[in-house]
Formats: C-alpha cells, sequence, structure tokens
C-alpha cells in the first residue's frame, strides 16, 4: 500500500512531535504507538479509525431514540436498542454524545486523561468524551431476550429474532445536539454498531443556571450570573422598583485557553464542550435581607423562570446564619456511567435546598472542590444545574481548589494535573467572586457581625508572597466592634487525622498558621479531605485551649479569652469519602465523622453556633460554639 504525502503535512507532524517532546513526557500508550497519524477532525496522535464489529451484520442492530426529540431543560431520554438474538453480547454498550457528530473513533491512549485527574474508574476509550454511557445490559430483559419480535418468518416459521432493550438517561440543557452510538466489544475494544437519529434542545439559547453571590458588605449589591448559548447581552427584570444594575458583555472562554496541549489534558480536546456564554449583570441599591424576585434573560434568547434571591445582612448588623461544606461534584439522576460520579451530592443539596426553603440560610460557602469537571467541560453544566436551587436564591461564595486550578506550568503552587487542563479559566468565568483578578483569587466579605477571608490555597502563601501580604493587611484592618468575628476559609486543610496524612502542606502551615494566631482567627475553614474533623483550640499540633461540655449544645470554647483557632474540615459535600484511621485520633482532634454533610452556622455578635448536618439521618452529628 502506499501513500501520497504532502510536504505541508509532513512539516506539520515533525513540528508536533518537536514541541511535545520539549514540553513535557509522552504517555508510554502515545509513545510506544506504532500507528502515527494526523486526524483532519482533532489533529492529534493515533486517532484510529473505528472498525465495525468482526462477525456481526451492522445492519441487523438498531438504536433509537423512542422519546420526544424536542427536548426541554431537564428531560429523560429513552433510547432503545434492538439486536439480533445469536448476536447479543453482555459488552454491547451506548454512548451519548454531543454534538452529535462527535468523533466516535477508537483511542485506547486516552485512558491517561481519565487517570491524571484521578478518575481510576472505568470509561469508554472513545476520541471524544461521551457525556453518558450505560451497558446494554442494564435492562436485564437485553441477554434474556425478555423484550424479543421476530425479524424475519419463513412459512410462518421465525428464522431469526431479535431482543430489545430500553435505556434512559437524563439529560439538561447543553445547547448542542444529541445522538446515541450503540458499540460492542466494551469499553476498551469499541467497535461499532449503529447510530440514531439526532435530537436537539427546543431552545439552546435559553438563559440557565443562574447563581447569585454578594458584592461589597453592605448587602446592596448582588452579582448575578447565568449561561446561554446567545452572544448578545442580556439583562435582569426584578418585580418592584427597577434597581441600579451594571450590564456585561457575555464573556466565553474558548480552547486555546485551556492548558496542556491536546496530548496532555482533556480540557484541550478529548473532553471538551461549547460552554456557551456566560453573562453576568451587578444589581445595586438593593436592601440588605430583604427579598427580591426577579428573572434573567432577554426577549431574543428567552427568560428564566423568576426566581426569589435575598441578598445577605449588612457588616455590623446582629444575626448571619450559613451553610459551609466543599468537595460537592454532581450526583447522577440515572444508571450512566460519567466522569467523577459524586454519589452524595444530590442529598446534600436537598437537605440545604430545605434548610433556603425554611428561611434558616443566608449565605453559602463552597470551599473548593466544586463540578470535579476537571477537563471535561459538559460536567460544569450539570454542576450548575445541580446547584441552582441553592445558589440562585442565596449568596454562593466559593474558593477555588485542585480540581478548579492545578496544573503544571499554569502559575498553581502544585505541578499536578488535578484540574485536567482547565487552570481555574471555567472556575473563574462561572464564579465571579470579588477578587481582583485571575491570578489572585483570593477575596474578603462582611456579613453581619462576621469578617470572612477566603484565600486560595493552590497559589504561593509563603511569608512575603502577594497572597501572604494580602491576608495579613487585610486581617491587620479587621473592626471588631463591627465585625468581632474573624473567619478564614480556604480548601486544603491545616490539621487532618486522614490515613496516609499526605493532605497537610507542612510549608502552608508554618508560614499561615502564625498569622491566623497572630489576628486572632477564631474560626478557620477547610476541605479538600473528604470527611468532617474538629479540633481544640490547636496551635503547632498542640491544644492550648480545650472546650467545655454544655448538655445540649454541644462543646463551648472560650473565645473571650482567646488562645488560637479552632479548625473544622467539612470536604463531605458529596465527593467519596475519606475514611480515618484505625488508630487513636491525635490529641488536637475531638470530633471526626466520615459521612456526607455540611456545617450549619448560627453567629451573634456574642455567640457562634455549629453543628454538623447529615441528610441521611437529617440529625445534627456534630455540634459546638464559641462564645465570646
Amino acid at each position: 500500500m502506499s501513500f501520497k504525502i504532502q510536504p505541508f503535512k509532513v512539516f506539520f507532524v515533525f513540528a508536533f512531535w518537536f514541541h511535545c517532546s520539549s514540553s513535557f513526557e509522552l504517555h508510554p500508550l502515545i509513545a510506544n504507538s506504532t500507528s502515527v497519524a494526523i486526524s483532519e477532525d482533532f489533529q492529534v496522535i493515533n486517532r484510529r479509525v473505528l472498525g465495525s464489529c468482526v462477525h456481526r451484520d451492522n445492519k441487523l442492530f438498531i438504536i433509537k431514540i423512542t422519546s420526544n426529540p424536542h427536548l426541554p431543560d431537564e428531560t429523560t431520554i429513552e433510547v432503545k436498542v434492538t439486536a439480533p438474538r445469536d448476536y447479543i453480547s453482555d459488552k454491547d454498550w451506548v454512548a451519548m454524545v454531543s454534538p452529535s457528530n462527535s468523533n466516535n473513533k477508537l483511542c485506547p491512549h486516552w485512558k491517561h486523561m481519565y487517570e491524571q485527574t484521578g478518575d481510576k474508574d472505568d470509561h469508554p476509550l472513545t476520541c471524544h468524551y461521551p457525556v453518558k454511557s450505560q451497558p446494554v445490559k442494564n435492562d436485564r430483559d437485553y441477554l434474556t431476550c425478555g423484550d424479543k419480535e421476530c425479524y424475519k418468518y419463513q412459512k410462518n416459521i421465525c428464522l431469526y429474532e431479535t431482543c430489545s432493550a430500553t435505556l434512559k438517561f437524563h439529560v439538561v440543557n447543553i445547547r448542542t445536539s444529541i445522538a446515541f452510538v450503540l458499540f460492542g466489544g466494551g469499553f476498551s475494544k469499541p467497535c461499532f454498531l449503529a447510530k440514531s437519529q439526532t435530537v436537539r434542545f427546543v431552545n439552546p439559547k435559553k438563559p440557565l443556571y443562574g447563581h447569585v453571590s454578594s458584592v461589597g458588605s453592605r448587602g446592596t449589591k448582588m452579582r448575578v450570573t447565568w449561561v446561554s448559548g446567545d452572544f448578545l447581552p442580556q439583562e435582569v427584570q426584578y418585580e418592584g422598583a427597577d434597581p441600579k444594575k451594571e450590564i456585561l458583555l457575555p464573556t466565553q472562554f474558548t480552547r486555546r485557553d485551556m492548558c496542556g496541549t491536546t496530548q496532555e489534558t482533556p480540557a484541550k480536546d478529548f473532553g471538551w464542550h461549547d460552554p456557551g456564554y456566560i453573562h453576568s449583570v451587578v444589581l445595586k441599591g438593593l436592601k440588605p435581607s430583604e427579598d427580591v424576585r426577579f428573572r434573567y434573560g432577554s426577549n431574543h434568547a428567552g427568560w428564566s423562570e423568576y426566581v426569589t434571591m435575598r441578598p445577605p445582612p449588612a457588616a455590623g448588623s446582629d444575626v448571619l446564619r450559613f451553610l459551609a461544606f466543599g468537595d460537592m461534584g454532581k450526583g447522577r439522576h440515572d444508571n450512566s456511567i460519567e466522569h467523577f460520579n459524586q454519589p452524595g451530592s444530590i442529598s446534600v443539596v436537598e437537605a440545604m435546598k430545605q434548610e433556603i426553603d425554611h428561611g434558616k440560610v443566608d449565605s453559602i460557602f463552597h470551599v473548593g472542590g466544586l463540578s470535579y469537571a476537571t477537563g471535561f467541560l459538559v460536567e460544569w453544566d450539570y454542576f450548575l444545574h445541580q446547584i441552582n436551587p441553592l445558589a440562585s436564591r442565596v449568596p454562593y461564595m466559593t474558593a477555588i481548589g485542585d480540581s478548579e486550578r492545578d496544573f503544571p506550568g499554569s502559575g498553581s503552587l502544585y505541578v499536578t494535573p488535578e484540574s485536567g487542563g482547565e487552570c481555574g479559566v471555567p472556575y473563574q468565568k462561572y464564579f465571579q467572586m470579588p477578587a481582583t483578578t485571575r491570578s489572585k483569587p483570593w477575596y474578603f466579605t462582611k456579613q453581619a457581625g462576621v469578617h470572612l477571608a477566603v484565600i486560595s490555597t493552590e497559589h504561593d502563601c509563603k511569608v512575603k508572597s502577594a497572597q501572604y501580604r494580602w491576608l495579613k493587611r487585610n486581617m491587620a484592618k479587621v473592626n471588631r466592634k463591627t465585625t468581632p468575628w474573624l473567619i478564614v476559609i480556604g480548601h486544603r486543610t491545616m490539621y487532618s487525622s486522614t490515613k496516609g496524612g499526605a493532605n497537610v502542606n507542612k510549608n502552608f502551615v508554618s508560614a499561615v498558621e502564625p498569622l491566623l494566631r497572630k489576628y486572632k482567627v477564631d474560626l478557620a475553614i477547610w476541605a479538600h479531605v473528604r470527611n468532617y474533623e474538629r479540633t481544640c483550640n490547636v496551635y503547632e499540633s498542640q491544644c492550648v485551649a480545650l472546650p467545655k461540655k454544655v448538655e445540649d449544645e454541644g462543646e463551648t470554647y472560650d473565645a473571650s479569652n482567646y488562645t488560637a483557632p479552632v479548625h473544622v474540615v467539612v470536604g463531605t459535600g458529596g465527593a467519596t469519602l475519606d475514611q480515618f484511621s484505625d488508630d487513636d485520633a491525635p490529641s488536637w482532634s475531638l470530633a471526626r465523622i466520615s459521612k456526607f454533610g455540611y456545617l450549619k452556622v448560627h453567629v451573634t455578635k456574642q455567640v457562634l453556633q455549629a453543628e454538623f448536618v447529615v441528610p441521611s439521618t437529617s440529625e445534627a452529628e456534630d455540634k459546638f460554639r464559641l462564645v465570646k
């Protein structure tokens, strides 16, 4: 077999290899490959044409969508698979692909794209990430042929029988077209059998997934951020007197904004999905703690439903009620296999929604570990959909974590590929906190009697670093008469007794812990470790004071005679839990719980009362108070 090679393409291939070898070490599955070519679809190495399944006639396999092809913003799609009885296999599976013309070729080396983000589960090794996938045997009738029909008769005798299965896929409006592909051969060696018709969303431009955050500390400004498929400016409308508002042009991010190269990171290619347009409006002239009923969108793209939100209490007012947690991700609503399915997130969101329904929440603080998309961009849409019942109603304040930020050569402190090439770009587009710049995502906010400093543990915080200097200046200026409580929030914890003990950066602790004590930080809230843990008043791993046990109120710390901060780890928002060591807890660790849940905090000028709520039992499994 001979090839006619164009000089330009030869030059491109060699230039590409030179670039790769100078910037990173190729994964062995790529480096050892005997097939090197440039795909016109994706221009990456070793994209092989996916063959038909051997000894299986593709024409006999049918996959079709049997539910409404005009998709609303959230729905369940039913997919019917029909196969000849003699050819059914327990290795047959269905992929949901979007856009519908995605590359469904075989890329076995893409396994490392999942693994670099920490996802060790078995996933399809096609050249473009399937949004969801399911084994056809999820319908038990498939392998037993419980749903059968005769494909061909001869003289009233059935010559060929077919077996059918019906699978259900939960979808939300991701703006792009959707199709389903039937594969044989399992996930590791897929071969093509059939493809369904294409379906589309009724309104791919629809404004969706709105969430709000506070701006300033007076409770008079709120930022509303949402996503749509429309590049034209949109606005916020609300009932009552029209507030002052700032309309900003929509923003977007592209593959070019992602870090790494197509061979290194899913975000650049394998996991890329068009994020649509991100709209943001700052509402001004609001009243603290007073409900505002609003909607967002435009006549051109459509409007969201009306939502009622509440600005936070102004700095210096009497009471603040907030929830805090980290490491959530998104849970699935069907039997699909997905990247980083986080089983506890759905119950945690539902429990917090009930807290808001009962009027018990002024703000939410999500302490890093948000979507766990880690380069598989469509996961952000599912996550934003999941938190919408919370984040559209009270200020949803966030801290950046490793799964949002870390990537080698991107400016993050840790040179790990945890973000899958996102390197903070989607996070800071979707969640526009009151930070100064994208490279400095730390900020502060004041609500009622609490001053909250939110830091980035993914950036340098050593003595004399930009973040260290900012934190020192910020805490030095705290007005203890207006805001008697000082809380620091960050993703990676200073204290953890979890198995392994590798979750604490000693350099970070040695630099920042003296600062927390010097400026009398009352409470430090962390995540990253996926469990709940509470300390004594601790400094340099030694208890300098212990709380007193008070019946029905948990343990009470004397905050009027300051000694050191209390640390709480609450990485329990839904991501798979970490277990504690069977050894005895260190002396500074007073409570250890490995369950999903969230921290519920009620603060007055004199008392900070907190409890760790577990949705599975609806109980507060740890309670504590700090009293001035």
